[in-house]
């Protein structure tokens, strides 16, 4: 795929148009340009904070974890710190990255991770039926992680130059989003068995497809398709009957099927106000399935209780508030659609895991961001915040400072 530079834009080149700006390909002038600034600090509050809150919680638990095992109680926590250490090297690298490099080096990613995508259906671990990790070495890698990433870089990619060209209610533009749709549900949700992440994926092909301008009818038929193949799915998965069936009526079968779901709840509901405290977990002890990944917000709750709970989304929403903002000054298409597919992909796997944990959503198997316990996430969504804190550098301030930003046929009155 030939992009056009002037898509991505930077100091020195062109950017890329917005609604109501002037469609010209030609250079914009250099006043025009968003100057680099003091990045937007208040993320790094608010990742550290998540990251601080996710080591404390699995250091809590590491006791449980290891519980009839021969590893060491802080095995789990050193694991995630060491995990943080590596996220926070990505992230630096990812925020002082340029975005053309990502352009540079964007077939590359997205080369490997459709190899990782197949290659761990055949030589990945089968966990409940479903393929999603590689060992490598004395580490395990979760190739949905590196999917997700290369989804948003080459999706944002290719819709800001549909865009560019005005072509993003073509034929080709409808064509080429239909077969990623089809290689996410074929790879992600058939290869892999993997709906949890095939649902995020397809929510930011979705949102970003919106967001670049995709007519309201044509995404139509691209969710109509995505929802007819998840009834086929389901219907066609004992397994996920069940799911959906233990969602429905959670308490019907608490020593089977809705096993970890009637945990869940129970663990939820023990930690009452302000929760039993760090060193008071039960429910970890064996209890409640997946305490440091897909249930750790259960087990937030249980030990520092709705207040606690109520701290952990009060930072998510915080978080998802900045970054939609930062989305909202971006300098460029390219850049603004970047934004827009990290920030879905974040809030939607928060809401799916806390979802979940309180009964409102299916058991999807998807983990809390920063928080979780697994370095895979955790890298890569540092990557991805790492690109963000990035772009937080050539905002408009006068949008950032709540101002509406003011389309370049506004400036000719």
């Amino acid at each position: 795929m030939n992009i056009n530079r002037s898509t991505y834009g930077s100091r020195r080149t062109s950017f890329a148009p917005r609604r109501g700006d002037r469609q010209a390909r030609g250079p914009i002038p250099q006043q025009d340009i968003g100057r680099r600034h003091k990045p937007d600090y208040v993320l790094l509050v608010l990742i550290g904070s998540l990251l601080a809150i996710g080591a404390i919680v699995v250091y809590a638990i590491g006791p449980g974890l290891t519980l009839g095992t021969d590893l060491a109680q802080d095995f789990y926590s050193t694991k995630q710190l060491t995990a943080i250490a590596l996220g926070i090297v990505a992230f630096l690298l990812a925020a002082y990255t340029p975005l053309s490099y990502w352009q540079k080096f964007q077939p590359y990613i997205i080369a490997f991770a459709a190899f990782m995508a197949i290659a761990v259906r055949f030589i990945g671990d089968e966990i409940n039926g479903a393929h999603r990790w590689i060992q490598i070495g004395g580490f395990s890698f979760q190739a949905a992680e590196l999917i997700k990433l290369a989804i948003v870089l080459w999706l944002a990619a290719f819709l800001a130059q549909k865009r560019l060209d005005k072509q993003m209610g073509s034929t080709d533009t409808l064509r080429t989003l239909g077969l990623l749709v089809g290689a996410v549900i074929i790879v992600v949700a058939g290869l892999q068995s993997d709906l949890g992440s095939a649902a995020v994926m397809m929510a930011i092909i979705g949102v970003m497809a919106f967001v670049a301008g995709l007519p309201l009818k044509k995404l139509g038929l691209v969710l109509i398709v995505v929802a007819a193949v998840s009834v086929l799915a389901i219907a066609s998965s004992p397994y996920r009957r069940d799911r959906v069936q233990t969602f429905l009526n959670p308490t019907a079968d608490c020593q089977a099927e809705g096993y970890q779901a009637c945990q869940a709840l129970i663990t939820v509901g023990s930690g009452g106000i302000v929760g039993k405290g760090v060193g008071r977990s039960v429910q970890a002890y064996g209890y409640l399935p997946e305490p440091a990944n897909d249930s750790i917000f259960a087990i937030t709750a249980e030990k520092f209780g709705f207040v606690g709970t109520s701290v952990v989304i009060g930072l998510f929403v915080a978080l998802f508030s900045r970054i939609a903002k930062i989305g909202q000054a971006a300098p460029t298409e390219y850049a603004r659609l970047l934004v827009t597919g990290v920030l879905v992909w974040l809030s939607i796997q928060m809401i799916i895991n806390v979802g979940a944990m309180l009964g409102l959503l299916p058991l999807k198997g998807i983990t809390l961001p920063f928080v979780s316990y697994g370095g895979t996430s955790i890298i890569f969504v540092m990557i991805a915040m790492g690109i963000v804190f990035h772009i937080s550098r050539y905002t408009d301030l006068n949008v950032m400072n709540g101002a509406r930003r003011v389309t370049m046929n506004e400036k000719k009155r």
